[in-house]
């Protein structure tokens, strides 16, 4: 990924926070690191509606297998199994926020580089 990540301010301290934290990999936390040292800040209103963020209905697609998925981000802590939703804060979450449809996005999954791409990202 070439782009640098939008996020809100309030995301953008989330995740900072999260890797303070360590409650990443050590892999993971230089890669947000990183993201985070480029990242545009915006405002929630001034975030474009195809960036991947809090409330966000995005579909992916596994560049190595082809496999498609939908994914429902929330804040976290109001992620529910029920719902089909996970927290932005999850794994795949902090891969893919900031990051807009058609987005190529590469990060490491259980330890294992994975390729994904943003396919469409539609606001709930």
């Amino acid at each position: 990924m070439s782009n640098p990540i939008i996020l809100t301010t309030g995301i953008y301290d989330l995740i900072k926070d999260h890797v303070r934290r360590r409650k990443v990999t050590p892999e993971e936390g230089e890669l947000l690191t990183t993201q985070l040292k480029y990242a545009k800040q915006v405002r929630r209103r001034d975030l474009p509606e195809d960036v991947v963020s809090v409330n966000s209905r995005v579909t992916v697609k596994d560049t190595a297998t082809g496999e498609e998925q939908e994914l429902a981000f929330v804040p976290p802590g109001k992620g529910k199994l029920k719902h089909k939703t996970q927290s932005i804060m999850t794994p795949i979450g902090l891969a893919l926020v900031g990051c807009a449809a058609g987005d190529i996005v590469k990060w490491p999954v259980k330890g294992e580089p994975k390729e994904f791409e943003i396919l469409k990202v539609v606001k709930m």
